[in-house]
């Protein structure tokens, strides 16, 4: 990065946490995978990963909160129609649950932290 963006962006993909799955999968089988340098932002940037974050607090490009939360709330919609599917491998009382955490970090998203 040459320096000229100073703000704190969200991966494209952010209801995919990739380090989370990073930290699951060195826990379960001792495999640690890299993280990518750079990444493409919910705002089209390419930025360093150091760049980014999926905590709503923390993301200060008003583009890339405007994408995250609407990314978590399409995957709330998502895992609500889910839980909804008759022989569904996860109940409906879950997949609520599962839901109103994406709908909290849209709100979070939107709410500016």
């Amino acid at each position: 990065m040459d320096g000229a963006d100073p703000h704190i962006h969200v991966d494209r993909r952010v209801t995919r946490d990739d380090a989370r799955v990073r930290n699951l999968l060195a826990g379960t089988f001792g495999l640690v995978g890299d993280l990518p340098e750079r990444v493409t932002t919910g705002c089209g940037l390419r930025v360093p990963y150091a760049m980014t974050s999926s905590r709503p607090e923390s993301v200060t490009c008003l583009a890339c909160r405007e994408h995250g939360r609407d990314q978590h709330i399409r995957s709330a919609e998502q895992i609500e129609r889910l839980g909804a599917m008759p022989g569904a491998a996860i109940t409906g009382a879950e997949a609520g649950r599962v839901a109103e955490h994406h709908r909290d970090l849209a709100r979070r998203f939107a709410d500016g932290g």
